[in-house]
């Protein structure tokens, strides 16, 4: 039988079992007029997660006592709809990143100081799925708390969802993933002929963007609609990119058998103009 060591709110509580483990436990009601040391109801109990260690114990802390009943349920109801869209189980870490995006990012509503997101381009086009989960937690927002985010803010949330799938499936490849973003710069820099800086916005874009390239050559994931008429206008307009891009193409090609779609090839191609125009 758990019993609660703390409640956060009608529906969070951090609890421990006989053992005396400690653990956070989600379900409707669960916390309501309920007291430290009383006994859980298992019926209510929809989530269980146990605390890996004091440090983890302290950031849910001071996460869960910042975040609001409301912002929580609504985080509770996009992840319950994402592991049905994404066919995914989710740790405790992508609840408390979303419920303290979504709280900071009301904060910044109200004050009117909405934060661009420069990767909603990349993430919209080859993160659909996730995309959607961030526009449904925008009409969440709207419906619950009457307030209207930017769209940009379904991109960013959608990354947590990115994330916290790249976590679970390719954790294993991280060397992998950071040895094709290390040789891609490479290839870059010597088509070149010089280095970048590394402080310029456009060379940040465009390492952030390798680097979620690196995971779907890792995952084997391709992805895109291939659309000829910008792949055309990209190839005419900015030919040195391009050139640097097939360079690239030939190298993931080699290196790992994936074939790059038309889409990634245009989207890297402008990020190499950019980064090339510094």
């Amino acid at each position: 039988m758990l019993k609660i060591d703390r409640v956060y709110n009608n529906n969070v509580v951090q609890a421990y079992d006989a053992d005396g483990k400690e653990m956070i436990v989600m379900g409707r009601g669960l916390g309501f007029q309920k007291k430290n040391g009383d006994s859980l109801n298992p019926e209510q109990i929809e989530k269980t997660f146990v605390l890996q260690n004091n440090l983890q114990s302290t950031d849910v802390h001071e996460i869960l006592k910042t975040v609001s009943q409301e912002e929580l349920i609504l985080v509770n109801q996009l992840i319950r709809r994402a592991e049905e869209v994404l066919e995914s189980t989710f740790e405790l870490s992508l609840y408390l990143a979303i419920g303290d995006h979504l709280h900071y990012t009301l904060e910044r509503n109200r004050l009117g100081l909405p934060l661009q997101n420069p990767l909603s381009w990349e993430i919209r086009k080859f993160y659909p799925k996730e995309y959607q989960l961030g526009v449904e937690m925008l009409s969440l927002v709207e419906e619950k708390l009457g307030q209207k985010l930017d769209m940009a803010e379904a991109s960013s949330i959608a990354l947590h969802f990115v994330n916290a799938q790249k976590n679970g499936m390719l954790g294993q490849d991280t060397y992998t993933i950071s040895k094709i973003v290390t040789q891609i710069i490479d290839i870059v820099r010597l088509h070149f002929g010089h280095d970048f800086d590394d402080n310029d916005i456009s060379y940040h874009r465009f390492v952030t963007h390798v680097q979620y390239f690196a995971q779907r050559v890792v995952s084997g994931l391709v992805q895109g609609v291939n659309d000829a008429f910008l792949f055309e206008q990209v190839q005419k307009n900015y030919p040195q990119a391009y050139a640097c891009t097939q360079k690239i193409r030939a190298y993931v090609r080699a290196a790992y058998e994936f074939e790059m779609s038309l889409d990634e090839q245009v989207y890297l191609t402008i990020h190499i103009q950019r980064l090339k125009g510094h």
